[in-house]
């Protein structure tokens, strides 16, 4: 058990790490070699240069690399005010809506938290201390605990009086919440609403998928899909593209720029030593085999490869069978678009399945391509093995539990009871090594619960995440934190739980369960304080692009894909987010002193992100803060399950009598939640018809001679095609790499003007693909 003083070592670690990081990565950012590293989103708009000295000698040569400006060392810390200083309409302008909003999330945060830790810390913890539960029934109950539990109700005295005023404050906290909550859905779902109203023309907003098309005997799939909408759709149908399987095309042309990434890195090899040659095995990995000449070897690598792309590109193009029954069909307004994607079209409610285009960017190609009767089954299959993943990490949880209890320990091996019990090594285990364990364990846990998504069969890298983010919440809740409390208190207590009779084991639950604060406290400040300042050095970054730079790097194209600027990650950074808010309103009443470390990380985490999202992310799509309404749903979820909770403990702690006070809270927080989906939600599933039509005609009238189809002719092309036009020019790409120049990237960053003009810029497909979108 986690004592005062174990926090406290604790709290110094982290808090001298995450300093150490946060100096490092000051001083690093101002280094002009690191410039790309820590600055890569604003090259990627083509409005950062690098750095091109007019003098000639040993300094200019030297300010290359290293920043010779006194003054800027003195004034490190100042990108802390320069990330809070761009307005919020700036920051939508500059980075999306999606960005702007998820910071929205740990303003909310503040929000809820600052005010409940004030008055949680001035009534409920002087209330919590001035007793003696702890000092001497704890010991009659054998039950494991330090001064500092002393904060918690576990201190209160069975059936005091006291727990009226936890019972208050509970409906305090819960109607501050949700006034919260509900000025938030407003201001969000107001955002959204603008900024659909005011963004640039985009393909998704003329375009739906339609999914499980039918088979039909006397036509294609093309031309079934054409005639269907010329029939049902006469005045609105634009065009069409068909869903084609180009998997293994994709695979091929991936395997190629491997390839073409090394024959670079061989070829630079061999300029800088002309004298010899660069060899190569080509046994198992390069470790044995036959040495051969390694340029000559990925060259004609590279032949082969592109003999086997021609020629399945010319299989796919002209194979009914990587035909799927699927279409992007796009229509002449947006109204149109919007009418079909929200309506049944046929009496089978099963084939015809319309339903919002993804963003060209959102498109998850590799799976467009699975037949949708097969979805169902992969969604069972997720199911059954997302429920046994859960069920088995309880595994892992309860190890890392065990880490957090010496006493079970040293009675479990007595042998380790000298060294467990020096002073510095067992603060250090009970305050510093279960949070980190449990952090690694999470680490590997994400890459699993997006490959699991993957293979669900989802179409849009968004709804990748947000599934993926939802299973990772679920999986928070159950093991790392009923896994924590649960296990981790029978851990602690068992010795008491088997020497007591049946009816005595609530009463010592009720003392024991706040106890288990002290674990969550060491876990956040690991992975909220130390963790998030690593996010901000972004030390894989920084090492990886240095490697390429020095070998791979030839083009101005190489070097900006050497970057790697990442994104935002809303599937593993919002579930982090949404299990600060479960533990902060979960012991807001039980265990007031973890308040100020939930604090500290939204506070600590809002100026990072707020960096990041500026200077470094560059977001791969824009849904228009889509996933706002899961944020909310998972806020809603963790108060129910934190009033439910306080009614059990104090249940266990004899103050029964409190129970139908508190029925009426889950109750009025159940009713809250339908209030709010029903006013504000369907502005983040459907389009108003409405809001289509306006647009509409502004475009009309701003636009009179747009020609519309030449901007949706190639917008839902598979990238592969795109991808293999861009090999062939770079052949021809000059090597030189010059320092002033605008990207020439099509990334999320651009303007939405640039992204207009680059997607009706795309290059075409052959004729023989074309000419199935043709109406």
């Amino acid at each position: 058990m986690a004592t005062l003083e174990d926090i406290a070592v604790s709290a110094a670690l982290n808090i001298l790490t995450a300093f150490t990081i946060l100096i490092a990565f000051a001083i690093l950012r101002i280094q002009p070699f690191n410039d790309r590293v820590y600055f890569p989103k604003w090259y990627l708009k083509g409005l950062r240069d690098s750095d091109s000295p007019t003098h000639s000698g040993v300094r200019a040569f030297v300010r290359k690399f290293v920043n010779l400006d006194g003054i800027s060392y003195i004034r490190f810390l100042n990108w802390m005010p320069d990330a809070l200083k761009m307005p919020e309409p700036e920051l939508i302008d500059h980075a999306g809506l999606d960005s702007a909003v998820y910071l929205r999330i740990y303003l909310m945060g503040l929000k809820i938290f600052v005010p409940i830790a004030f008055l949680a810390c001035a009534v409920l913890a002087p209330l919590n201390f001035t007793n003696s539960t702890l000092g001497k029934q704890a010991k009659q109950w054998k039950v494991t605990s330090s001064n500092i539990d002393k904060l918690s109700t576990s201190n209160i005295p069975f059936k005091s009086e006291r727990f009226s005023a936890h019972i208050v404050l509970a409906y305090v906290f819960t109607f501050w919440t949700c006034y919260v909550l509900m000025k938030e859905y407003e201001k969000v779902t107001s955002m959204r609403l603008h900024f659909l109203a005011t963004e640039r023309r985009r393909p998704d907003k003329f375009t739906v998928l339609v999914r499980n098309v039918p088979p039909d005997p006397d036509e294609s799939v093309s031309e079934f899909v054409e005639h269907f909408f010329l029939v049902n759709h006469p005045d609105h149908y634009l065009t069409h593209q068909v869903v084609i399987n180009a998997n293994k095309l994709a695979k091929l042309v991936k395997k190629k720029k491997k390839m073409q990434n090394w024959q670079v890195y061989y070829q630079n090899k061999y300029e800088r030593n002309n004298s010899k040659r660069p060899v190569m095995k080509t046994g198992f990995l390069g470790f044995c085999g036959e040495k051969v000449d390694a340029i000559d070897r990925h060259i004609s690598e590279i032949e082969k490869l592109s003999t086997e792309i021609a020629d399945e590109r010319k299989r796919v193009v002209s194979d009914p069978q990587s035909i799927m029954p699927a279409a992007f069909v796009s229509f002449k307004t947006r109204w149109g678009a919007a009418v079909c994607a929200q309506t049944q079209q046929t009496r089978n409610p099963t084939i015809w399945l319309p339903e919002w285009a993804p963003e060209p960017r959102d498109a998850y190609w590799k799976n467009l391509a699975i037949p949708y009767v097969s979805l169902r089954i992969r969604k069972l299959i997720i199911g059954v093995a997302f429920f046994f993943l859960t069920f088995f990490f309880m595994i892992p949880i309860a190890f890392v539990q065990s880490l957090a209890s010496l006493e079970g320990i040293e009675k479990a091996a007595p042998f380790l009871k000298p060294l467990v019990e020096t002073k510095l090594i067992k603060s250090v285990i009970q305050g510093f090594l279960p949070g980190l364990v449990l952090k690694l364990f999470l680490i590997f846990l994400q890459m699993i619960l997006m490959i699991m998504s993957k293979y669900e069969g989802f179409v849009s890298l968004s709804s990748l995440e947000r599934r993926s983010a939802s299973r990772y919440y679920i999986f928070n809740l159950v093991n790392v934190f009923l896994g924590s409390v649960i296990t981790g208190t029978a851990f602690e207590q068992l010795n008491s739980f088997i020497k007591q009779s049946a009816n005595e084991i609530p009463e010592t639950i009720g003392v024991a369960i706040p106890i288990k604060a002290t674990f969550f406290i060491t876990y956040i400040m690991v992975d909220g304080w130390a963790g998030i300042a690593l996010e901000i050095l972004r030390l894989q970054p920084l090492i990886i692009y240095h490697l390429k730079n020095s070998f791979l790097v030839k083009t101005e194209r190489d070097r900006e894909e050497a970057m790697d600027p990442g994104s935002m990650g809303f599937h593993t950074g919002e579930p982090r987010i949404q299990f600060y808010f479960l533990l902060g309103l979960v012991y807001a009443t039980v265990t007031p002193l973890l308040l100020p470390f939930i604090i500290v990380f939204f506070a600590l985490a809002y100026v990072v992100f707020r960096h990041q999202i500026i200077n470094v992310y560059n977001q791969q799509y824009e849904s228009g803060a889509a996933f706002w309404p899961d944020v909310h749903k998972r806020v809603i979820a963790a108060l129910v399950i934190s009033q439910l909770l306080l009614m059990g403990l104090l249940s266990t702690k004899g103050a029964a009598q409190s129970t139908p006070f508190l029925i009426a809270l889950p109750i009025l927080t159940i009713w809250f939640h339908r209030f709010c989906t029903g006013r504000y939600k369907s502005a983040f599933v459907k389009y108003p018809l409405q809001e289509a039509m306006t647009k509409d005609t502004l475009e009309r009238a701003m636009e009179p001679n747009l020609n519309l189809k030449d901007y949706l002719q190639n917008a839902y092309i598979h990238p592969v095609f795109k991808m293999d036009d861009e090999d062939g020019s770079r052949e021809n790409e000059n090597v030189l790499i010059p320092t002033k120049r605008q990207s020439r990237r099509n990334t999320p960053v651009l303007s939405r003007s640039e992204i207009s003009d680059a997607s009706s810029q795309s290059p075409s497909l052959p004729d023989t693909v074309r000419e199935s979108s043709e109406p």
